[in-house]
């Protein structure tokens, strides 16, 4: 008999060789309906793989992320499946699950390709595919037999994987019907349960993303174990598209790209500069009570400073390369990173223990060479500010710095209405099986996972743990947000660090007069300003909190004679801390007030001969109609006082 050790515990004896189903079986047949694959020590893998020993298992169903991983891992060999069937002689790539469905890179023969108006019969051969019920078969083969397999299937794409990267004794394959591929798993047990299929998108992707190679075609798709959850799921993607960022900060004047100036390479118009602003000052504010000192440092940095803190291993060959200057072997290099300027920061004169907790604050842009193809409105570019912040500590000061992020986070989120049920924070640790991959000594990784995972408890925080998904330089905790329409975003991240202040030899003289490693906290609440400007468009669909929108009201005079009349309105505001505009176009008042909603501008007054006369405006309110006349001061009160509701949540002060 084995042991086998629940998610809450508890503990139970099967027969060795038990599976995964069987122990679901045993719980009961509805956990045993549901379930799609488990984790055995911490592995996910089929619910068909016999357990020899004592082991801690989880089952995972459709709600959790390592069911559906398995679920779209099997959909993407079903349409790889589906794809052999319809196009003999395709030659296939590499065909993974990501994060919404999967995805699988082909070539067809003889130049041919396949389109958009192709997806109906390649859904429809899916569906018939995955009616059959086939099973999953997982195989264990030989380097050599894998290659001669492949080879005669004329893969070419396949044996130089297995070739080149594959060692012998570690290669598994995967059948199902008369479809073959490499594979390491995890897999559903059956094609059956997957009911409902959509492919969504085809694109190009050159071989191992590599430019030189050849470019192969990339099919998405995405599929559901109920048609019910596949037609939610398109009315989300409709909605998403109204959303999207990039259609929004066009119709809102916040930000462009120009082809001129650089791929990737956003520039920030009026409106969005005022936006982006708000947003830093806002942080600024909290940081200043949470004892944080800000600094500016230079957009490049000597190629000498990156070799120094790792980066240039890391990012050197993905990165924009080094920047020769007229003196001999002199070369300087775009930032990738703001963490190595922050250690010079912190080497320039002798810390002591009383120096720490030291808290250096940047809005520091950088710079990273992504490939055109990944490039994605500004969720995904090559010049982005992070809201970044470096905390240089005692090891004992470690969780309430800990603490102290993540008020400012919480903080963050509660401004912007991410309600405690829609944040989940990640506790990514390291692979308990093997410590040789992380620098530092067990002691002290102990003592900062130990302190992360008490900090999430007293903040409440629902927190997830992951093994094995620590940075190799220490242990981190990721905020996972989801928007309005339930779409998931990482957005604050708190990492600890104890490699960086070893590359650079930083050190701080203790209690005691000896010398010892300060360890290094890097922060981001936003993460980057671009990527959460983008997530923040997205959820509020244009429709900011009123204290952040570029222009919270447009003066709207219904005819040119009432102009003055709306500029004086304007300056006054202007004087009382009230953003607005005036529309003093020579159109009819139906045409200004249907194109300062598409503005989402939060309220139009509409100014005449009355309101003029009485010293008053006609209200409107962004989607909500008229709201009746006011006097001009008494709008610019509720404005303010509004604003002020608002922002109560960044005024919480730090506890010591």
């Amino acid at each position: 008999m084995i042991n086998i050790t629940f998610p809450d515990g508890s503990v139970r004896s099967y027969e060795q060789g038990v599976t995964g189903l069987q122990i679901a079986e045993s719980i009961s047949p509805a956990l045993a309906r549901d379930v799609l694959a488990c984790g055995v020590n911490g592995e996910t893998v089929e619910l068909n793989r016999p357990i020899t020993e004592d082991s801690s298992i989880a089952l995972y169903k459709w709600d959790d992320d390592e069911g559906k991983h398995a679920f779209w891992h099997t959909s993407a060999h079903l349409l790889a499946e589906a794809l052999q069937e319809l196009y003999p002689g395709i030659q296939f790539g590499f065909g993974p699950a990501i994060e919404n469905g999967f995805f699988y890179d082909v070539l067809l023969k003889d130049g041919e390709s396949i389109k958009e108006a192709d997806f109906p019969k390649i859904e429809a051969k899916m569906k018939e595919l995955a009616g059959k019920k086939e099973p999953v078969v997982r195989k264990e083969v030989a380097k050599a037999d894998a290659l001669k397999e492949f080879g005669a299937a004329g893969q070419t794409y396949k044996c130089e994987h297995i070739d080149q990267d594959l060692e012998d004794g570690t290669i598994t394959t995967y059948t199902q019907g008369a479809f073959t591929d490499l594979c390491r798993g995890p897999h559903l047990l059956n094609t059956g349960v997957i009911k409902a299929i959509k492919l969504t998108n085809v694109a190009g992707a050159f071989w191992r993303g590599d430019a030189t190679r050849e470019q192969m075609q990339r099919l998405y798709g995405i599929t559901f174990p109920k048609k019910k959850m596949l037609d939610e799921y398109l009315v989300m993607i409709e909605e998403a598209k109204k959303r999207d960022h990039r259609k929004i900060g066009k119709e809102m004047e916040l930000f462009m790209f120009s082809e001129r100036v650089g791929k990737g390479l956003p520039i920030w118009l009026p409106k969005g500069t005022e936006l982006r602003l708000r947003l830093q000052d806002m942080l600024r504010k909290i940081q200043k009570r949470y004892g944080y000192q800000e600094v500016i440092t230079p957009h490049i940095g000597s190629k000498n400073l990156y070799v120094t803190s790792g980066h240039y291993a890391h990012y050197g060959k993905d990165s924009f390369q080094p920047i020769h200057t007229p003196e001999e072997d002199e070369e300087y290099m775009l930032k990738p990173m703001n963490c190595p300027h922050h250690c010079e920061v912190f080497a320039w004169k002798p810390r002591s223990y009383k120096d720490l907790p030291l808290r250096i604050a940047e809005f520091g842009t950088v710079y990273r060479y992504e490939q055109s193809g990944e490039l994605h409105g500004l969720t995904r570019v090559r010049s982005f500010t992070q809201d970044d912040a470096h905390i240089f500590c005692r090891p004992d000061q470690v969780k309430n710095e800990f603490l102290r992020v993540i008020d400012i986070i919480q903080t963050v989120f509660s401004t912007f209405n991410f309600s405690d049920d829609n944040v989940e924070a990640q506790i990514s640790l390291r692979d308990p099986n093997d410590h040789e991959k992380y620098i530092g000594s067990d002691e002290v990784w102990a003592s900062a996972e130990q302190a992360i995972i008490e900090a999430c408890k007293e903040k409440g925080l629902k927190a997830k743990v992951e093994y094995g998904e620590a940075a190799f330089y220490g242990p981190k905790l990721d905020f996972m947000v989801k928007d309005a329409i339930g779409r998931r975003w990482q957005l604050g991240t708190i990492q600890v660090d104890y490699n960086l202040p070893q590359r650079f030899k930083l050190e701080y003289t203790d209690e005691d007069n000896t010398k010892k490693a300060p360890v290094m906290i890097h922060r981001a609440p936003f993460g980057s300003m671009e990527r959460f400007c983008a997530v923040l468009i997205e959820h509020t669909a244009g429709h900011f909190p009123l204290w952040l929108t570029p222009d919270q009201v447009a003066i709207l005079p219904i005819s040119e004679k009432f102009n003055d009349y709306a500029a004086s309105i304007a300056k006054y505001f202007d004087n009382v801390g009230v953003r607005a505009m005036v529309d003093s176009r020579n159109e009819k008042i139906g045409r200004k007030i249907r194109d300062n909603e598409m503005k989402r501008i939060p309220y139009m007054l509409i100014v005449g001969e009355k309101e003029e006369a009485e010293g008053t405006v006609a209200v409107r309110k962004q989607g909500q109609g008229d709201q009746g006349t006011m006097k001009m001061e008494d709008f610019a009160k509720k404005i303010n006082d509004e604003v002020a509701e608002m922002l109560k949540a960044t005024e919480i002060s730090p506890e010591a």
